[in-house]
């Protein structure tokens, strides 16, 4: 089984792609989005993407976690047994479910946002065919990651789909392109990332998407609809954040969705390093559930939560050092300015959510996996009520306000139970250690903010640089210094000159 070690070397190669991606949406969000777009345009992009996302979930019908989950049992070799033609069957189901509903209930769909958000009802029609792109997408992105092959897909996902994101801005930008040929390739960029990633798991070899009926027996096949069908009514837990633009386009209109979806990216930038450390560890925990390794499962999860909770915490601290400084480069920087505090929300939400939710993936690992249930039902009730509660007293920071507190309270009780039933602590003296030295980061901040900054004038970018610099130094002393992660240090000590051994 490979070892926390391995495991972190896939993870920096996917998170290198991870921002690689995050650099140039940073570039393409903050200089030509705001530029080219308008809020109102902004924010119905955002709504179709985050719709779409959210039924192709749906649609998965639990495919993704199952073929996580029941890989092993199919892994011979360099026979896979007709996994991934099931993987790729099951989808297809999901979608012709998804495209019945949409039929039956688009003129209500579409009364739910024309009265506030009139421009995204005349583009629902293409919600159908990006939720099909948006689904194979992520099969295909699953099923690379449980061969341990997450760069590529990471780079189609985190780059592919924003450079051809892109060059539909700029097209659009520089009125070469009207807005419905705009939006037509803003779908079309997922359609060839669906396309890129189907290539590259036929390039990874030992990939067959022939079905061997044979090969399951009926007590296998059960135990895997079960999980797959249950895994499809739990799927909201990860997907809370998307029902935000969905409330406020409906409530607030697509301005306020726009301006939403800007603070959201910045937010999210701290979730990052998860998306490649998550998708590299679930399928070693998956083994050690199989193997009934409960020692190692501790251990791992031990270690991915305080490595979620370093690498999220230390961009967090830096990008809120230096929002206010993002705020005002950012074209039309006035009016994005108004989600400041809901990137604290969302960002405190997104560290969370990053450092625990290992915990929701050994329990569904587990024999016990039909009890999360109730605790995605009461992460969804809450969310729900929370938004419809929030958004009309705060706003915009009502929407985020929800998603922090729901997360809060769904982690607090899912953690205790998998303490207390599964015998798996995520907690460490590390991770509190984090915590300290992200409060002095911030109070870093703060202090520059106060007296030093004043002393650049009008260089306000010299400034952050300066202040970014001597924060990031800090914390990666701290983090060595202190011993935070053995693992970390044993990397760092790795790549230092060793001391020449002394004279005799």
């Amino acid at each position: 089984m490979p070892d926390m070690g391995v495991i972190a070397k896939q993870s920096i190669r996917g998170a290198l792609a991870n921002y690689a991606g995050v650099a140039i949406g940073f570039l393409t969000t903050f200089f030509v989005l705001t530029r080219c777009l308008t809020a109102e345009e902004v924010g119905m992009t955002r709504v179709m993407v985050d719709a779409a996302m959210l039924f192709s979930s749906l649609a998965q019908l639990g495919t993704n976690s199952s073929l996580v989950r029941f890989f092993p049992y199919f892994k011979d070799g360099g026979k896979n047994h007709g996994v991934f033609g099931w993987a790729v069957l099951a989808p297809l189901v999901g979608f012709a479910v998804f495209a019945m509903a949409f039929l039956l209930f688009r003129d209500a769909l579409v009364g739910a946002y024309v009265e506030q958000s009139p421009l995204l009802s005349d583009y629902l029609y293409l919600l159908p065919m990006l939720t099909f792109f948006a689904l194979y997408t992520t099969v295909f992105e699953t099923a690379s990651s449980v061969l341990l092959r997450i760069t590529v897909p990471k780079l189609v996902r985190e780059v592919g789909i924003r450079l051809f994101n892109l060059v539909a801005y700029l097209l659009y930008g520089a009125g070469v392109i009207g807005f419905d040929l705009f939006v037509w390739l803003f779908c079309g960029s997922y359609g060839l990332a669906m396309l890129l990633n189907l290539f590259y798991l036929v390039r990874v070899g030992h990939v067959s998407f022939r079905i061997e009926r044979g090969f399951l027996d009926r007590e296998m096949a059960r135990q895997i609809v079960q999980y797959s069908l249950f895994m499809t009514a739990t799927i909201l837990a990860g997907n809370i954040p998307l029902l935000n633009s969905l409330f406020l386009g409906a409530k607030l209109g697509l301005g306020s969705a726009g301006v939403y979806a800007i603070a959201f990216y910045i937010a999210n930038v701290v979730e990052v390093p998860y998306r490649s450390l998550g998708a590299i560890s679930k399928p070693v925990i998956a083994q050690a559930v199989k193997d009934d390794n409960w020692g190692e499962v501790s251990r791992l999860a031990r270690q991915v939560s305080l490595h979620q909770l370093i690498f999220s915490c230390l961009i967090f601290c830096l990008i809120w050092i230096n929002l206010d400084v993002l705020f005002a480069m950012l074209p039309n920087g006035d009016q994005y300015a108004a989600g400041l505090w809901v990137v604290c929300l969302l960002g405190l939400a997104k560290i969370v959510n990053s450092s625990f939710s290992i915990a929701a993936d050994i329990l569904n690992f587990s024999r016990r996996y039909p009890v999360s249930l109730l605790f995605i039902v009461m992460l969804t009730v809450l969310a729900l009520w929370l938004n419809n509660s929030l958004i009309g007293v705060w706003q915009l920071n009502g929407s985020a306000a929800a998603t922090l507190l729901s997360y809060v309270a769904y982690f607090v009780v899912l953690l205790l139970y998998v303490r207390i039933r599964l015998g798996v602590g995520l907690f460490s003296a590390g991770q509190l250690k984090m915590m300290v030295i992200a409060v002095v980061m911030l109070a870093m901040g703060w202090v520059w903010r106060q007296w030093v900054e004043p002393l650049f004038g009008t260089m306000m970018i010299v400034s952050a640089v300066c202040k970014t610099l001597l924060v990031t130094a800090f914390a990666a002393w701290a983090v060595y210094a202190w011993r935070v992660s053995d693992t970390v240090c044993s990397m760092i000590d790795s790549r230092l000159p060793r001391r020449g051994h002394k004279q005799r």
